[in-house]
């Protein structure tokens, strides 16, 4: 499981002033590619074993932060790191790259 649900109401809080790095997986529960990219978010989730926060962010119910960030189309996924988006993905992506991603911004 995601280690957070992230919603507008705590997006500050879990993502923008979090001390480790943040994916956060831009979805709706009607998207099929979403679902594809779910399982892989839950596997990063576990791999990463709470050297960095994985979210997911239900877009229908939080409308204001996507729009924020520009979320277009879904699956996106951002990775945050001081507040920051660091790097964006569209569309679903594998283990491999946002694992890749999210290692290089450990400390």
């Amino acid at each position: 499981m995601a280690d957070v649900t992230i919603t507008d109401q705590n997006f500050d809080t879990e993502v923008l002033k979090a001390d480790k790095p943040v994916l956060v997986d831009f979805w709706a529960p009607w998207c099929g590619p979403c679902q594809m990219q779910g399982p892989i978010v839950e596997e990063v989730a576990a791999a990463m074993d709470g050297k960095a926060v994985v979210g997911k962010m239900n877009v229908d119910e939080n409308p204001n932060t996507a729009q924020k960030y520009g979320v277009m189309s879904i699956p996106t996924l951002m990775v945050f790191k001081g507040g920051t988006v660091v790097k964006q993905f569209i569309g679903v992506t594998s283990k491999e790259a946002l694992l890749g991603e999210l290692n290089k911004l450990i400390n």
